[in-house]
């Protein structure tokens, strides 16, 4: 085995603990509530808002590989990922600190804003190992390799961002303010 495909190996072992991981702590820590601690009842905006910054900026970075601005390239998905960090983080934190939202909407709506929830909420998990693995191809410069899974890996992502966007707004009338 050659030392590119030993460094695969390796990363692909630490990708696929974190893939596990993540979600295990991220569903536990739900059910923790810190007490005596003030809501972070501002935080749902404001990680909205990065989704919808990670969707323009996954855009962004498709559009600058394709014009060969591969260093641009990079330092968008850089940003994606930090990004993304970033909103797990604050997601976690005002669940933490905040009773859970209930969708007060009915009818068709109803159906479709949990269609929209359960998706995007399965596909998050599903993103974890393949935005690592995608970025990991990019690392050990296996580009054919990365522009292929990037291909199954981008639409994924991009579906995340929006409706994670999209789940914000709909559920946001019914926060408690």
């Amino acid at each position: 085995m050659d030392s590119i495909a030993l460094k695969e190996k390796k990363f692909n072992k630490i990708i696929n603990a974190v893939s596990i991981v993540i979600p295990v702590v991220v569903a536990l820590l739900f059910g923790v509530k810190l007490p005596n601690v003030e809501p972070l009842s501002f935080l749902p905006p404001i990680y909205a808002s990065i989704n919808g910054l990670t969707a323009i900026l996954l855009v962004g970075a498709v559009l600058a590989a394709k014009k060969g601005k591969l260093v641009w390239h990079q330092n968008i998905m850089t940003a994606c990922i930090a990004l993304s960090l970033a909103f797990l983080v604050m997601y976690v934190a005002y669940h933490m600190t905040s009773e859970s939202t209930s969708y007060g909407g009915e009818g068709i709506v109803r159906y479709v804003y949990f269609f929209i929830l359960i998706s995007h909420i399965l596909l998050s998990i599903v993103i974890i190992p393949l935005v690592l693995r995608t970025y990991a191809k990019a690392y050990l410069k296996n580009f054919e390799a990365h522009r292929k899974l990037a291909k199954i890996t981008f639409p994924l992502w991009l579906y995340v961002a929006i409706t994670g966007v999209v789940v914000y707004l709909m559920i946001s009338p019914y926060y408690a303010h």
